[in-house]
Parts: structure tokens; sequence; C-alpha cells
């Protein structure tokens, strides 16, 4: 009853029995021709609209053409009553949500009723019947259309439902999978990267460790470095499972990015900074280029911060399978009371290590503040 085609084959195809009907009994009762012309127009008027025309407007010419048919001819059709059962149906079944189309259905058969009880009906016995059977499958058709409607927009109110209630559950998963990869990369790997640091500077700083002792602390350190190497496959993995949104994930900066930070440095203090490449460049592991990015980029912040106004030299230089990387200012050095640098220097030292790498900081040769680093091409697990 959806397809506009299929209502204007099947108004047509009533259009034309109802006609056939209409010719039949008028020429059968022997009606003048004024009547007859009134019958066959009627009978047109009780089918046609369902081909060419809309629910609401369809279902009130059908009912009152069929109404006024039996009322003042006591004449019907039985494709008129078929298109009044169609109509009404197809009115009940309405437009979603629309309460009035489904009100205007069941108020178009309550005619049929009036005609039954007010003792209006035909007097003939066929159009009599043919006045019950309307007046009490009229409604029936009517009720029906609403029922099929009001079960159709359950089904689609429940698809909504579970739809919202997967989208929250999805989203809430995200979220958990987002925050257990924050604190894995904020904490484990923090404590981690220490572990690192730790045995290093132990296996360098215990004179007279035997052999054995220095080599469990190097293994100790491999070890660490690669549980850092796995676990950030492990963030990779979480983060691609919480699909955050292309838009909001940019790639990580590089050497390719050094250039740029270089630039934005020179801008932002006004002063001198150069950036040097030294020997033939060779491929990083991208995490290699994450720490050395990570560790020019704290050393120009922490010179814009020391040492405004001094001019920065930021060396890459790239010899066996190698990256060593300086960032020298000529500012006032180090700071003269001797304290200790702060969480970003700590930073630098423990980036580098956790690529098996070493970091240093200090006095510049000839006054300044340095920071050298020397970071492996590739990161290696051990044996």
């Amino acid at each position: 009853m959806r397809s506009p085609r299929a209502l204007v084959v099947i108004g047509s195809s009533l259009a034309l029995v109802a006609f056939v009907e209409a010719v039949t009994r008028a020429g059968t009762s022997k009606l003048n021709v004024e009547t007859a012309l009134a019958v066959t127009a009627l009978a047109l008027g009780s089918t046609l609209p369902l081909a060419l025309l809309g629910p609401a407007a369809a279902a009130l010419l059908v009912c009152a053409a069929v109404v006024l048919s039996l009322a003042g001819f006591h004449m019907g059709t039985v494709a008129g009553a078929a298109a009044v059962l169609i109509a009404l149906y197809r009115l009940g079944r309405g437009l979603q949500h629309d309460g009035l189309l489904q009100i205007s259905a069941i108020a178009l058969s309550v005619p049929f009723l009036v005609l039954v009880f007010t003792g209006s009906s035909p007097s003939s016995s066929e159009a009599g019947a043919l006045t019950v059977l309307l007046a009490v499958l009229a409604p029936a058709a009517s009720l029906g259309g609403i029922a099929v409607q009001a079960r159709r927009e359950a089904r689609e109110n429940q698809a909504v439902s579970q739809v919202i209630a997967d989208t929250l559950v999805e989203n809430t998963t995200r979220g958990e999978r987002a925050r257990i990869a924050h604190e894995l990369h904020d904490v484990v790997a923090h404590h981690i990267s220490m572990v690192v640091v730790q045995a290093e500077a132990a296996r360098l700083a215990v004179p007279g460790l035997p052999a054995a002792g220095a080599e469990r602390l190097f293994a100790i350190g491999d070890t660490a470095r690669t549980a850092l190497v796995e676990m950030r496959r492990l963030l990779g993995v979480l983060r691609e499972s919480a699909q955050i949104d292309a838009a909001d994930r940019h790639p990580q900066p590089g050497l390719d990015d050094v250039a740029e930070l270089v630039d934005e440095a020179r801008e932002a203090s006004r002063v001198a900074t150069r950036l040097i490449f030294r020997g033939a460049p060779v491929p990083l592991d991208p995490s290699v280029e994450l720490v050395a990015y990570r560790i020019v980029q704290e050393a120009l912040t922490n010179a814009r911060r020391h040492a405004p106004g001094a001019a920065v030299d930021v060396e890459l230089s790239f010899a066996n399978a190698r990256l060593r990387l300086r960032v020298r200012d000529n500012g006032p050095g180090p700071d003269p009371t001797g304290l200790p640098g702060g969480h970003g220097v700590e930073g630098m030292l423990e980036r580098a290590a956790a690529v098996g790498g070493a970091a240093r900081t200090g006095p510049a040769p000839g006054g300044g503040y340095l920071v050298e680093a020397v970071l492996p091409a590739k990161l290696e697990a051990p044996a």
C-alpha cells in the first residue's frame, strides 16, 4: 500500500470495476438518465481518489462518495466498499507520529455506523448488507492501520534505543581504554624509565664493580628498555581500540620537525638560533626521532627561560649508526648555586636512557650551557 504505483494500479482497477457495477445496476434498476449519471459519478468518486490523491484527501472523498451513494440513492458498489477499507487502512497507518491522521481514520468510519443505527440504511437487501459490512469493517480497517503503525514505531524506537545503548557502551569502553593508556604512559612508563636510569647510573658510578655485577645491571637496563618498547606497542593497540578520532590524532614529531622548532625559537627569542647538520643522515627509529625532538625542544625552552637573549646552536651529527645531539647557548651557564636541574633536565636524561642512549648537561667549554645526547639509530632488544 505504500508504493504510489501500486495505489494507482489498485485505484484505477477499482474505478473500472465500480463503473461497470454502476452502469449494470442502473440498467437493471431502470434508473433515469440523471440518476444513472449521478450513481456512476459517485461510483467513480468512491474509487479514483485512491489512485490520484494523498491519504487524507483520498479517504475523505472515498468515504463521502460511498455514504452519499448509500444514503441518497440506496445503491453501492463492492469496488467502492473495498476502496473505503483500503483508504481507511492507509490513513490509519498515516505518517509516523501523526496522530491527527489516525484520529481522522476513526472519524471517517463513524458515518457507516450512523447509517446502520439511525435506520437510514438502504432498504434493498444488497445495499443494506454492504452498509452493515462497512459499519463493521471500516472501524476495523482504521484500527488495523493504526496498530500496524504503532508496531512499526515501537520497532523503530527499540532500534534507536539499542543504538543509543550500544553507543554509550562503546564510548564508555573507549574512555576507559584511553584512561588506561594515559595511566600506563604517565605512571608506569616513568617508573620503568627510572629503572633504566638507575641501572645505568649504578653500573657507571660504583667503583670496582665485578664484571658479573656490571653485566647484570646492563641486562636490567636492556630489559627495562625492551619493556618500554613493548609498552609503546601496547599503548598503540589501546589507542587504536579506543578509535580516537583521526582529526584529534597527529603524527609524532621527529627530526624533520626540528627545523620548524628552531625557527619558532628564533622568532620567539629574536636572537640567533642556528641548526647545524653534520655527516650523512641515517634512518632512525621513530622512537629515537621523538626523543631527539623532545630533547631539542626542552633544551631550547630552558635556554629561553634561563639565558634570555643568548644565541643558541643546535647541532645534529650522524656517525656510526648514531645521532649525536648538542644544544649550546652562550648564556651565563649553569646555576651558580649548584642546585641540580629541574624536571626538564631529568626528563631529557630519562628519555635518552629509555632508547638506549645517554645524555648529559652542564657548562659548555668557553662558557654557556650545553645539552648533549648520543642516541642509537635503532632500538635493540637484548639477546
